[in-house]
């Protein structure tokens, strides 16, 4: 009887074996990929009505992932946390409106770019003393951190003489401009585009300012076969159809 326990214990144990070396998380097939992004950067990513993630970056992926057909989770973090997650390696890659730049370049593999953007500033929509940027002088601006608007913002605040205030989403920097705390915000131009089509309170006083393109990111020399299915990916919805169609949907053409 103990010589058949043992027998049958042994058996047990080389299922088990068999079973981790031959499955789980190594099977391509198998894999989830985590990826982060932002969680208010419209037309990007937000939410609607009815609390779920939508816009640009979230349509894209959806496409991508359909077309290369691999499987992954979308973690909603905002952006500087979801940089953070990727760079401790608790999130694969992201995608969040994430300017491509010679800085970020040395960390991070970036896929071809997805979104050529730049910048402008905005105002108050009831604000008639700001036009541009001689007006700031001894004013407050607000930027959101990370963003090309707050690099841009950044690059001519000695100029002309204003100081920066640093807000996480654009929802609050947006407020803070409109309650007449801050005298002005920096912003992508698609971003702004949409927000003021949705009555955030806001207009462009400045021509947009040429930035940089977005694109997906994951940290350098990993997860290469993720970011390979993105550009392969990317590629074919370009050639479909499907990529402008979802870049009409929340941009006017105008």
């Amino acid at each position: 009887m103990k010589k058949k326990m043992i027998l049958i214990l042994i058996l047990i144990s080389a299922l088990v074996i068999f079973a981790g070396c031959s499955g789980g998380t190594d099977n391509g097939e198998d894999k989830v990929y985590n990826i982060a992004t932002d969680t208010t950067f419209a037309p990007f990513e937000f939410q609607d009505s009815s609390g779920n993630y939508v816009g640009i970056d979230i349509e894209l992926l959806a496409a991508i992932a359909e077309d290369q057909g691999f499987k992954y989770e979308l973690n909603p973090l905002g952006f500087s946390a979801a940089v953070a997650a990727l760079e401790s390696n608790q999130t694969d890659a992201v995608i969040a409106g994430m300017s491509i730049n010679d800085d970020r370049k040395k960390k991070y593999d970036f896929s071809e770019p997805y979104y050529d953007s730049g910048v402008v500033m905005a105002v108050s929509a009831s604000n008639s003393d700001i036009s541009g940027y001689e007006d700031l002088e001894g004013k407050s601006v607000a930027v959101k951190v990370g963003t090309e608007g707050a690099t841009f913002a950044e690059s001519i605040a000695d100029e002309y003489g204003f100081e920066l205030t640093y807000f996480e989403d654009s929802p609050l920097m947006y407020e803070d401009v409109k309650t007449g705390n801050s005298a002005a915000c920096f912003e992508d131009y698609p971003v702004m585009g949409y927000g003021i089509t949705q009555g955030n309170g806001l207009k462009m006083v400045t021509d947009m300012e040429k930035g940089s393109s977005y694109g997906f990111a994951v940290m350098k020399g990993e997860n290469t076969e993720l970011l390979e299915m993105f550009n392969d990916g990317l590629e074919n919805i370009k050639s479909n159809g499907k990529y402008q169609e979802i870049i009409d949907k929340y941009i006017s053409a105008e």
